[in-house]
């Protein structure tokens, strides 16, 4: 059967003063009906840029999408015209975005920014939509849902107003939702919360869903299958059990590295990834990671990686087999590291 979703070699760029920002450079994944995938990596990396070009909201100007293509259900959304679009979004594609306070319409209420797609996509009356609202209201969890129907977006605390981009997004019952960070600034209990509801739902609805973070907690506890990525491209993809008992690219093992564990003997400090993220503005043909990588060698100054199968459904971009167990090199080529 052929995946729901399917991004092939996808380029987003954005034209700055300072030069092209390639903030998506060349990313290819899929996603099956009914299942979620995991993508993960740190800020910057091109998750959220990679969603938005999915739903083609990237703003132009700077941003533009130069290349690939975004096949949803056979069909390319980059060939879609923006009326198409229009009927795409928030009815078969819909998307929590990271903050709901900056999502949500101040001045209109919940209900209305609710009801307002079930108009449009699925052609309800006013009545009809507003007891849709009230269903979904109470759905995610809104106590008291028909009176809350007509309050405004700063009369809910966060987790709440997390709970309405939710139910916004459900609304229409989407084939494909993607969730970009949607626990971000929310403490751990609603956290857990809001994740165990996205489950739920998308058990009851099966929905395939697109979780972006940068707990890789939340997702072992979440995917089937994980996606990660760096300075704007995947370097290792594959089942989520897999990626997390053998990952194979030194970025990934970096990540489950630098979090505590309960298996782990006790006051066993954290390894960070020393340094920051790259500049995507005229990066050389190198390894993305090698400024930080312990593992890093001569060869990964001459070319970038490209992703190679280590196991059954599972890939890596880096040159050499490195696993969990690789010692760590004593004596690093200190011009290579740094």
């Amino acid at each position: 059967m052929a995946p729901l979703l399917e991004v092939r070699d996808l380029r987003t760029y954005f034209h700055t003063q300072d030069g092209i920002v390639k903030a998506v450079d060349g990313v290819s994944f899929y996603v099956n009906r009914g299942e979620t995938l995991g993508i993960v990596g740190e800020s910057g990396c091109g998750k959220s840029v990679t969603s938005l070009s999915i739903m083609r909201l990237i703003p132009s100007p700077p941003g533009k999408i130069v290349g690939g293509q975004i096949l949803f259900d056979g069909e390319d959304l980059l060939q879609a015209s923006e009326e198409e679009m229009r009927h795409i979004r928030g009815n078969r594609i819909a998307m929590i975005f990271q903050d709901p306070m900056t999502s949500l319409n101040p001045v209109l209420t919940v209900g209305r920014q609710i009801t307002e797609s079930l108009e449009l996509h699925l052609k309800l009356s006013k009545k009809e939509a507003r007891d849709r609202a009230i269903e979904l209201l109470d759905m995610v969890g809104i106590p008291s849902a028909s009176k809350r129907l007509d309050n405004y977006p700063h009369q809910f605390s966060g987790g709440m107003r997390q709970r309405v981009m939710i139910a916004m997004a459900l609304s229409c019952n989407p084939e494909l939702l993607i969730a970009d960070e949607p626990t971000t600034a929310l403490d751990v209990t609603i956290q857990a919360q809001i994740l165990e509801l996205i489950n739920r739902l998308r058990e009851e609805l099966e929905t395939a869903v697109i979780l972006i973070t940068h707990d890789l907690g939340v997702v072992a506890g979440m995917t089937d299958r994980v996606t990660v990525m760096y300075a704007g491209k995947v370097v290792e993809e594959g089942p989520t059990s897999e990626i997390f008992a053998n990952p194979r690219m030194p970025y990934t093992i970096g990540l489950l590295r630098s979090i505590p564990r309960l298996d782990e003997e006790r006051g066993r400090r954290l390894t960070p990834i020393r340094g920051l993220p790259p500049n995507l503005i005229d990066l050389p043909p190198i390894c993305p990671f090698s400024p930080r990588c312990d593992y890093a060698r001569e060869e990964c100054l001459a070319s970038v990686p490209e992703l190679r199968s280590v196991g059954t459904d599972h890939r890596a971009a880096c040159h050499f087999d490195i696993t969990l167990e690789t010692p760590v090199p004593r004596t690093m080529t200190t011009d290579v590291a740094a």
